[in-house]
Formats: C-alpha cells, sequence, structure tokens
C-alpha cells in the first residue's frame, strides 16, 4: 500500500494520521511483522495483525560467488512457487536485479526463465519484498534496482508501474528512478506507453539481433514485433523521454555474431542515441547454444566501435552460481 492509502484506511479507523507514516516507515525497513513495529502501542500493533498481512518472501536457496561475490537467492512465495533475485556487488553501490513473474511467456529459445512457460504475474508487494529481503539478508544497502530477472516486466505493466512508485518513495526504499533500469524484449505498444509516463528510468531492450531472420530464431516474439516496428518505438522513446536506450545482445556462437550482425547492427544504431551491452551467453543445458568465444566478442565490439555506437562488453558475474535468470528456479523445478 501507498503511504495515502494506509492514511486513508487509518482515518478510517479513526487513527491519528502519523501512524500511518510510522507504518509505512516500518514496511520500509523490511520487517515482517508488525510486532517489529516497536514505536506503536501494543494493542495497535496486534489490531493490525488482525485487520492486514504482511507476507514476506522465505529463502529457500543462497548461492555466493567465489569469483566475485555476486550472490544469488531462491525465494519461496506465499503460495508456493518461487523466484530469484541476484546481487551484484559494484565499488559505485549494490544492485538488485530482481524477477517480475514467475516464469516468462516470452519463448526466447537461450533462456531458462521461460522453459515451463508463464504461470504469473509477481504483485507489486512481491517485488518490492525482493528489494527488501535480499538487503536485509545481505545486510547491503540496495542503491540500485534492475528488472532483468525472471519474467517481461512490460507483461506485467500495472504491477510494475505501482512497484516502481512505491520503492521510489521517499519515506520507504527512495531508490530514485534514474537508479533504475527496465529490461523488455520488445513490447511496442508497451514501450510507448511507458514513454508515456516520462519516467527517468533505463530502459534496457533485449535486441540480440539486428534483423528479422535472426531475431526471429532466436525470440518468438519478434513474429509480432519486428525489429523496424521496434526501432521505431525506440526512436520513439528516446524522443518523448530523452532517455537513451541500452540495448542488450548476447552473443551466441555461430547465430549472431558474426562480422554482417555486426556491421547492420553499426548500420542500425548510429547516431540513434543509444547503447550496446555484449554479453556472452550464459550457456543453458535445455537449451545447447554455446556463447561466443571471447576473442569473437571483441572483435563484434570492434566493428561496432568503428562504426559509431557506443559499446561495452559486460563483465559476466556469478558464472559458478548459475547467476543467469532461471537457472536456479530451473533447478528446483528439476529436484536437484
Amino acid at each position: 500500500m501507498l503511504p495515502a492509502e494506509i492514511a486513508a484506511d487509518f482515518k478510517a479507523l479513526g487513527l491519528p494520521g502519523y501512524r500511518a507514516g510510522q507504518v509505512f516507515r516500518w514496511l520500509g525497513r523490511g520487517v515482517t511483522s508488525f510486532q517489529e513495529m516497536s514505536d506503536l502501542p501494543k494493542a495497535l500493533r496486534q489490531k493490525l495483525e488482525e485487520m492486514y498481512v504482511l507476507p514476506s518472501l522465505r529463502m529457500l536457496r543462497r548461492q555466493t560467488s567465489q569469483a566475485d561475490g555476486t550472490e544469488k537467492f531462491l525465494w519461496e512465495l506465499p503460495d508456493g512457487e518461487s523466484v530469484e533475485t541476484v546481487l551484484m556487488r559494484y565499488k559505485h553501490g549494490n544492485s538488485v536485479c530482481i524477477s517480475s513473474q514467475v516464469g516468462c511467456r516470452m519463448g526466447c529459445v537461450f533462456c531458462a526463465s521461460t522453459i515451463g512457460g508463464k504461470v504469473r504475474d509477481l504483485t507489486a508487494s512481491e517485488m518490492l519484498d525482493e528489494v527488501l529481503r535480499t538487503g536485509v539478508a545481505a545486510d547491503a544497502e540496495i542503491s540500485n534496482i534492475v528488472l532483468m530477472g525472471i519474467g517481461e516486466p512490460l507483461d506485467n505493466f500495472d504491477n510494475v508501474m505501482r512497484f516502481l512508485t512505491l520503492v521510489n518513495e521517499p519515506e520507504g526504499a527512495d531508490i530514485g528512478m534514474r537508479h533504475i533500469s527496465l529490461s523488455t524484449c520488445g513490447l511496442v505498444e508497451a514501450i510507448d506507453k511507458l514513454a508515456g509516463l516520462h519516467l527517468q528510468l533505463t530502459l534496457s531492450v533485449s535486441l540480440h539481433a539486428p534483423d528479422d531472420e535472426t531475431r526471429s530464431r532466436l525470440m518468438p516474439v519478434n513474429a509480432v514485433y519486428g525489429v523496424d516496428r521496434l526501432y521505431a518505438a525506440c526512436e520513439r522513446y528516446f524522443q518523448t523521454t530523452g532517455r537513451r536506450i541500452s540495448f542488450e545482445y548476447a552473443m551466441v556462437r555461430g547465430v549472431n555474431d558474426t562480422p554482417y550482425h555486426a556491421r547492420l547492427l553499426a548500420k542500425r544504431l548510429k547516431g540513434a542515441g543509444s547503447h550496446v551491452n555484449l554479453i556472452r551467453l550464459n550457456y543453458v543445458p535445455e537449451r545447447g547454444l554455446e556463447p561466443s568465444s571471447e576473442e569473437t566478442v571483441r572483435a563484434f565490439a570492434q566493428e561496432l566501435a568503428d562504426g559509431g555506437v557506443t559499446v561495452t562488453v559486460r563483465r559476466r558475474l556469478g558464472s559458478d552460481i548459475d547467476a543467469a535468470c532461471g537457472q536456479l528456479r530451473r533447478g528446483r523445478m528439476r529436484g536437484s
């Protein structure tokens, strides 16, 4: 609940307005029981316990990378389903990568998240709890959020927008929009809808190929929104918000990593106010696709840079703890 919603409920109960602020601040600290709200009268705490619920995620598994300190959490939801959250530690602060759905229906052929399809959307509170519970468990202050875990955020539009409002609240987690990145596989109407909200978050588009033939092999969504429509939507987003788009590009050996793909991508994006993140594919056993070699990735990056495109090669974090989207949940589903 938003502060104003809590205040309206409390007013109807005859409670003073400042009590709503107290409760919301406690929620922002990640408490799991009203009894932890020590500055509330005992009778009020009991009354709130009877009237409201504070569902909380339960940690099923926690893995820590020996290589870089990245931590991955498998959380059980109140209905027994599970999602993953990844904590990445950087010099500039701690970033948490959260899930937005249980499973995914987008069907990208290189991704473990979509195996088994979509089960359901996460609620705003469940996404918020991913952030809060991860911070508490790791004793880490969260400064950045990435919606790039299990699920397609723009396929859960209303819940994700409510989550963004909640996590942005000054009396709550107080994480500014410029510290939040949202990733999408390219749902054009939803991108336009998001642009109309003029949020100052960073939009990351999972592109993975510059042409329809290759992208359709990797991402079924391209059959609905071809690359031309997607590029046009990205241009509208940039013109409307002034926010540069980040294009994610997973390098798949022999599929999308040729000089032809690099030159075409550079031609498409030159001068488009965008940035390309190259990522060596995370291997998923069920998919059988292999990551490009480091030499191929470097050559691809150089081709883009020579073509006038801003490009970085993302450092792989947590590779020793199944840190790619959906791998830990998939292991639980297999019973491993």
